[in-house]
């Protein structure tokens, strides 16, 4: 064989020697407990559904009594167009089997309720389902100890729940938790979710937003304004958290809107019974009903909708999102939020098979917002005085 050849072969050889370890690496599992880990599989989880059919909330914890100060609360609030739990399944369990109450308000009406009216919608499921819920020995939750989610257009839902908590009879949240925020309004006229006064959130409030790298400059915009406008709260307990796409291996880890799906088939609303429409007064006319382009669904909508509909649990889900979520509440209901950062688990997402670290959440603390200058204002001095003329002298 000439040295040419010799030569392309070996080059031939290194490269693949190089590439089998990287086509061969596998992404992390999930941890077998802990943060974000999988926890008892053997404890059933209950699964109940208040209210009624169009106004619904769905129900989740693992089977037996509740703890003598309650469960704590976990308020998860879908993405636009999605009321059923299925995509967000497995994220569900996983709390439950961690021992929250959570709590899945059915706040829209697909086609048929207005993005400004899902604020309000949810603010009345949550409050009627803990009032149910308050005296059960099972599922009894912990005022003291509640946590909000919310996805897409349901981060902002939850940043208006926790800015309106004290006024609509709500528990005040511990911990808010906003992942690939959008759907904001651009102003009260516009399609979207319109924004409360976010001023009104507690200042012992633990917020945080977690986007993607994929299509991000949305979520990017929406994540850092809600931080900004949450100003009661400070910097120290705020995080603003990237998660970061890794093709290092196979299957790769893609951070899209999407990728908080996680479907579990049992937990699709369509198996859990609801309870029947109550029965309406003949006597009464039925409420009229007036439809707006608002209602229905986008073409972007529907495509993240699918989406989702398709996603399945994998390491960003285990590290990025349930861990993260798992730690902040920890630090949310009884540790100290300013450490979290601080913590070398939380921007931690292990490694491939082979060894090689998968890439690291990028953890940020957003800057203060400096107070605006104010115009400067001539004193009456110096409205009302003339300048002294000039003296001259002989």
């Amino acid at each position: 064989m000439r040295l040419k050849e010799c030569l392309v072969l070996g080059a031939s050889l290194a490269v693949a020697s190089l590439c089998e370890p990287v086509l061969g690496a596998t992404p992390p599992a999930q941890p077998a407990d802990g943060p974000g880990g999988i926890g008892n599989r053997s404890v059933p989880i209950v699964k109940r559904a208040l209210g009624r059919p169009s106004a619904a909330t769905f129900v989740f914890y693992s089977t037996g009594a509740a703890p003598a100060d309650g469960r704590p609360v976990v308020v998860f609030l879908h993405a636009w167009g999605s009321p059923n739990p299925q995509p967000y399944g497995a994220w569900i369990d996983h709390l439950a089997r961690a021992g929250y109450l959570v709590l899945f308000p059915r706040f829209q009406e697909v086609n048929r309720t207005r993005p400004a009216d899902a604020t309000g919608n949810a603010e009345k499921l949550v409050k009627a389902a803990l009032s149910d819920l308050e005296n059960d020995p099972d599922a009894r939750p912990n005022p003291k100890r509640v946590a909000l989610i919310g996805h897409l257009a349901g981060a902002p839902i939850a940043a208006n729940l926790a800015a309106d908590a004290e006024n609509a009879g709500l528990p005040v949240p511990r911990l808010v938790f906003a992942i690939m925020p959008g759907g904001i309004a651009s102003d009260p006229r516009s399609r979207g979710v319109v924004l409360r006064d976010l001023s009104k959130i507690a200042p012992e409030t633990l917020l945080i937003t977690v986007i993607g790298d994929r299509d991000a400059r949305a979520a990017d915009l929406a994540a850092r304004r809600l931080l900004r406008e949450s100003s009661a709260v400070a910097p120290e307990r705020k995080l603003f958290i990237r998660a970061l796409s890794d093709d290092h291996g196979f299957p790769s880890l893609t951070a899209t809107l999407t990728s908080p799906g996680a479907v579990d088939t049992a937990y699709d609303a369509g198996a859990i019974k609801l309870p029947p429409e109550p029965p309406r007064d003949p006597k009464q006319p039925p409420a009229p009903f007036k439809w707006s382009a608002d209602m229905s669904l986008t073409g972007e909508q529907t495509t993240l909708l699918a989406q989702l509909n398709n996603s399945r649990a994998d390491s960003l889900d285990y590290l990025a999102y349930w861990k993260t979520f798992d730690l902040a509440a920890a630090a949310a209901f009884g540790g100290d939020p300013a450490t979290l950062k601080a913590n070398p688990r939380l921007s931690d997402m292990e490694r491939w098979s082979d060894g090689w670290p998968v890439k690291r959440l990028v953890v940020e603390t957003p800057r203060a917002t400096p107070a605006a200058a104010a115009p400067a204002v001539p004193t009456p001095a110096a409205v009302t005085q003339p300048k002294p003329k000039p003296v001259r002298r002989p």
